[in-house]
């Protein structure tokens, strides 16, 4: 972990992110108080979990069933 003032990290902001894009973490300073944490920036992903939607969707019987006539011919019609 770095530590720097305030009057440094405005005048190294650039080297300082670079020090964060490579997985250091830069903690801002006022008078030796720490007040401000610069970090990586991380993309949480979404755990996806199969089944979790089991029991909530209905699918009806006749799903894949072939659609009457009146509607295949609005398809074929373009309308």
């Amino acid at each position: 972990m770095v530590i720097v003032n305030t009057h440094e990290a405005k005048t190294n902001l650039s080297r300082l992110l670079d020090e964060v894009q490579e997985g250091e973490d830069v903690v801002i300073a006022r008078g030796n108080r720490p007040l401000a944490r610069l970090v990586p920036y991380r993309v949480k992903k979404a755990v996806r979990k199969p089944g979790w939607l089991k029991g909530k969707i209905r699918v009806a019987d006749d799903f894949d069933a072939p659609l009457p006539d009146d509607i295949l011919d609005s398809f074929e019609a373009g309308v």
